[in-house]
């Protein structure tokens, strides 16, 4: 691109989709400001490498141009253009340019694929219609493809189109691939809806954030310090934000240091873990780096164990990676930590399956829904599971255990998460399930001898009139349950409570009266059981609740 101050932010726009830099420098003229800062941004995106052309050889003499090809080598020294080719060509004469094209096959031919996770991503750089047409927009997609008829998504926006044609150098083509630049025809959203820096992508996988955890180095050769909360337009993709950059590490950044930081953007960015980024004045580019988090929560400053953290996500082996990311995110399912950490879902199936092989992470389930915690994290919610069914044992010590629903609400997980984590925790024998309620496995239900009493003294005045027991006798909520539970009494309704001996003895003549009879009325019922109506309506309709028997109209029958 010209290298003009005012296109600066042109270049930023389109220099996350080059493989390869040509660096340019006129022989007559030399290496120029803005020439060291194309450099410079080509140097924090870390663009693999490239070729440098002297041009205008036809306008200097050879002494003149031994001097530009020295300064030029001494411009690269150290950069990512450092050992490419310097070639000397004039457009005037053709010399040196078919060495110029055969470098720049040579480039093209080693060029690696672009990594494909599934998730396509293209940063829009230009918006505009066509007639015939309607709204197209550019860019150059990274991480995935695209293909005609594709329902997308506009962020941040969160608007849904669809792919209603696609180019490529004027090609129309059925699938763009990562690496293309790509025009995209998109129906279903206006011109007015767009900007330069928006994204395009597939739907529920990212999320705009506004604080960025970073890893930040500043250019070697600023006049001053990169200050704590010192304001600055983030460029990342096409995308152009104001914010400010908090330092973790350091009061102030010295030209030519690296340090770990924050940029809190006044804007949603839409970037991922592991994109470049470049960071400026109004008039100057200041540094850039590298997203190390782009879903991050405002850290302390001088925190150790934070800036350990965000070393290990961005330098540390991949396995680490994931696992600090579990310990700092919490327990996610595949596809959500393959989003986190910018990877493909092989690439994450592989790591996290060696990580549960060493057992450094727990996986609950087995599909792309299954929930995978660090180790560590596990551990402290099985500590966590006891110590809520513990305390419920204590304060409730004649209740079978704790409901299930109360458990989920105590450890705050959402119902499919705590389904996956019950099953484990069942399996390991950790807890113990009776009838919908969850216990310790050495919780047993001990009345104090006082209340052991209370049961007995209640057991005794239903048995002193078994089928029409006194509807004054009232027990303890707990107590009562226990002897439900235990099957000393059953309880047919609310105000109506038989021993569990004349309950079977009042079903047993029932069912045989209808088995004789074929049906019964509620006072045959009544006059069978030497009852009153209250009692023997009450033992009917549990029957009926039972299944054993069926009314209809007056009259029962065995169901």
């Amino acid at each position: 691109v010209p290298g003009h101050e005012r296109f600066i932010k042109n270049m930023l726009a389109g220099a996350e989709g080059i493989d390869f830099a040509l660096l340019i420098v006129a022989a007559d003229e030399g290496v120029m400001p803005q020439t060291r800062e194309h450099l410079a941004i080509l140097d924090l995106l870390q663009v693999r490498g490239g070729v440098v052309a002297i041009t205008k050889k036809d306008l200097v003499g050879e002494e003149e141009l031994e001097l530009a090809t020295m300064e030029v080598e001494e411009l690269v020294k150290g950069t990512t253009l450092d050992h490419c080719p310097i070639l000397t060509v004039s457009a005037v004469t053709g010399e040196g340019l078919p060495e110029l094209v055969s470098a720049l096959d040579n480039l093209l031919d080693s060029a690696l694929p672009r990594k494909d996770t599934g998730r396509p991503r293209l940063s829009i750089d230009r918006v505009f219609t066509m007639s015939g047409s309607g709204t197209v927009v550019t860019g150059t997609l990274r991480d995935g493809s695209f293909s005609l008829g594709q329902t997308v998504e506009v962020l941040p926006s969160g608007l849904k189109a669809r792919i209603r044609g696609l180019q490529t150098h004027k090609q129309q083509i059925d699938t763009a691939t990562p690496g293309s630049r790509v025009a995209i025809n998109l129906a279903g959203i206006a011109i007015h809806d767009l900007k330069r820096g928006d994204l395009v992508t597939v739907s529920d996988w990212l999320i705009p954030g506004r604080t960025l955890d970073v890893k930040l180095r500043l250019l070697p050769g600023l006049p001053h310090p990169l200050r704590h909360n010192t304001s600055v337009v983030l460029y990342a993709g096409a995308t152009q934000i104001g914010g400010k950059v908090r330092l973790l590490d350091t009061e102030k950044l010295m030209p030519g240091e690296t340090g770990w930081a924050q940029i809190v953007t006044a804007e949603p960015a839409t970037v991922v873990k592991g994109d470049r980024f470049i960071i400026r004045s109004p008039d100057e580019t200041l540094g850039g780096g590298e997203v190390v988090d782009p879903l991050a929560k405002r850290h302390r400053r001088f925190h150790q164990a934070t800036l350990e953290s965000l070393r290990v996500r961005a330098e540390g082996l991949l396995e680490d990676s994931l696992l600090d990311t579990l310990e700092s995110k919490g327990p996610m399912d595949l596809a959500k930590l393959q989003a986190l950490c910018n990877l493909s879902a092989g690439e994450a199936r592989a790591a996290v399956g060696d990580l549960a092989m060493k057992k450094r992470v727990v996986v609950l389930g087995d599909s792309e829904t299954a929930l995978i915690f660090p180790a560590r994290g596990w551990e402290r919610l099985v500590e966590r599971a006891k110590a809520v069914v513990q305390e419920h044992g204590e304060r409730f010590p004649l209740r079978p255990g704790i409901p299930r629903q109360e458990l989920r609400n105590r450890l705050n997980l959402p119902s499919h998460s705590f389904a996956l984590c019950l099953q484990l925790l069942l399996q390991d024998g950790v807890l113990v399930e009776d009838n919908a309620t969850l216990r310790l496995p050495s919780f047993d239900i001990r009345p104090t001898p006082e209340q052991g009493a209370a049961m007995e003294s209640f057991l005794d005045a239903l048995a002193r009139d078994p089928r029409s027991p006194s509807g004054e006798l009232t027990l303890d909520r707990d107590l009562l349950g226990l002897l439900i539970k235990q099957r000393r009494v059953v309880k047919v309704s609310d105000s109506v409570i038989f021993t569990t001996s004349a309950y079977d003895e009042m079903e047993g003549l029932v069912t045989g009266y209808l088995k004789s009879r074929g049906k019964i009325t509620l006072a045959e019922a009544r006059d069978l059981l030497g009852t009153s109506r209250k009692y023997a309506q009450a033992l009917m309709e549990h029957l009926d609740a039972r299944g054993v028997t069926r009314r209809t109209g007056d009259e029962r029958t065995l169901k």
